[in-house]
């Protein structure tokens, strides 16, 4: 769904919610300059017909390829993530997670030692200028002198952590802005949620197969998440805080 925003211009469709998804892979002694458009492709990681969005960022310090279909993969020393905006993508088309799979499959020799699955969620909140901000100060934060301290609104963010079947789960909730070109910035909500995964198996073959687990189930918390921000953050019938 989507929401227009009424305009003295030409009216302007904003979705109810702009979605990303990372998943990071925590690798000991990783060479960041190993992560190039040349062994991507030769290995089979991604394919051949892929062309990089812009030139690509490649040194010890880190390297970062971007992809014209979205996909992007930063790799630091100890870790490795790979990005992909989902608007207007279906589940099937979206790469982040086979892209993943497929360089702990060719590098079974790394040690992997954690798999983090990062949704996040943007609410755009036209009707709403000071929308995010009060629903994190109104809505999730009790009421209080706190409030009233400054000469400015208090601004805030939230961050919650869970014990979820399986793994840790935190969700930080901020305000943030939408940037439309030639338009006024819009107020959003950004939901921020990890999905943290140890990886523990001294066995080298285990410890691939669990990590490749634990990437390919990546849909199965995206749904979580959505679930979680939806139903228990943004139902209609909530209760007046969480705290008060």
């Amino acid at each position: 769904m989507s929401t227009v925003i009424p305009t003295s211009q030409e009216p302007v469709t904003l979705p109810n919610e702009i979605l990303e998804i990372s998943i990071s892979i925590a690798v000991k002694e990783l060479d960041p300059t190993l992560v190039n458009e040349q062994f991507l492709k030769f290995s089979g990681i991604v394919s051949n017909e892929w062309e990089l969005n812009q030139q690509p960022v490649v040194s010890k310090a880190g390297s970062q390829l971007v992809f014209k279909n979205g996909l992007s993969i930063v790799a630091q020393p100890r870790s490795l993530t790979f990005l992909e905006g989902m608007n207007d993508k279906t589940a099937e088309v979206v790469t982040v997670g086979k892209v993943a799979s497929a360089f702990v499959e060719k590098l079974p020799n790394a040690q992997y030692n954690g798999v983090v699955v990062t949704p996040k969620c943007l609410i755009p909140l036209p009707d709403q200028n000071d929308g995010a901000r009060k629903f994190i100060t109104g809505t999730l934060l009790a009421s209080g002198a706190w409030q009233d301290l400054g000469k400015a609104p208090v601004q805030a963010a939230v961050e919650f952590t869970y014990l979820l079947e399986g793994c840790q789960f935190n969700l930080k909730v901020n305000q943030a802005t939408l940037q439309i070109p030639d338009r006024q910035a819009v107020s959003a909500l950004l939901f921020a949620g990890n999905f943290n995964y140890s990886l523990n198996n001294p066995n080298p073959q285990e410890r691939v197969s669990v990590a490749k687990q634990y990437i390919e189930a990546w849909q199965s918390d995206l749904d979580t998440f959505r679930g979680i921000v939806h139903e228990k953050f943004l139902a209609e019938q909530q209760p007046q805080t969480v705290f008060g």
